[in-house]
């Protein structure tokens, strides 16, 4: 029916551009179709009218034809879904193990990049049913992910814990040091008024 090309998108990350696509019907059957970059703002739209129409007969076989086929559309739809999760996914894990190599096992960090190397694998073919096995594979084995790092983070306060213990315990002992050396140094004595000593 038309095309048009929204330009301008400042270059980002998968998954982080956001754009809003409108379409409107008016009562004429005009579809007014608009297209926004939440980021930039920059937009794009165009009109579709409805020239000179299709007649009748045409439009109820075309209809026809769509719902013999709404299962098939359905099918492909739910494929395409899948498909796009599964990339989603593999760009996201191959992205945190890359940003947590330092705190991660070379056993753990080998395991996820197999994995994800064998959804992108699958992700080559048109077989969904091995996608979706990959897929689930690999979220099995992200989990590894933050298992490590929770453990190091647990470990961290732990020991941050265990530090401070340490110095309150050290404060202590060094208060009751101080508070016994006081004792050692008190002397009894007696006072003598001078008046009473020249009286004797």
């Amino acid at each position: 029916l038309g095309t048009f090309e929204l330009t301008g998108i400042a270059p980002a990350p998968r998954g982080v551009p956001q754009i809003e696509v409108t379409f409107d019907i008016d009562a004429n059957g005009i579809v007014h179709v608009s297209a926004k970059d939440k980021g930039t703002g920059k937009e794009q739209s165009m009109t579709i009218t409805g020239g000179s129409g299709l007649p009748k007969d045409e439009i109820d076989r075309m209809v026809k034809e769509a719902e013999a086929h709404e299962a098939e559309d359905k099918k492909r739809k739910e494929d395409a879904e899948t498909r796009n999760q599964a990339e989603s996914f593999a760009y996201q894990t191959e992205k945190l193990v890359n940003d947590n190599k330092d705190k991660l096992s070379d056993d753990v960090a080998k395991e996820v990049t197999d994995k994800v190397n064998e959804l992108k694998e699958a992700l080559k073919g048109e077989d969904i049913e091995k996608i979706k096995s990959a897929q689930s594979e690999l979220m099995t084995s992200a989990q590894k992910i933050g298992q490590a790092l929770y453990a190091q983070q647990g470990a961290a306060d732990a020991a941050g814990a265990a530090g401070a213990a340490g110095a309150g315990a050290a404060g202590a002992g060094a208060a009751g040091s101080a508070s016994n050396g006081s004792d050692d140094d008190v002397v009894d004595a007696e006072v003598v008024d001078d008046d009473d000593k020249d009286n004797k």
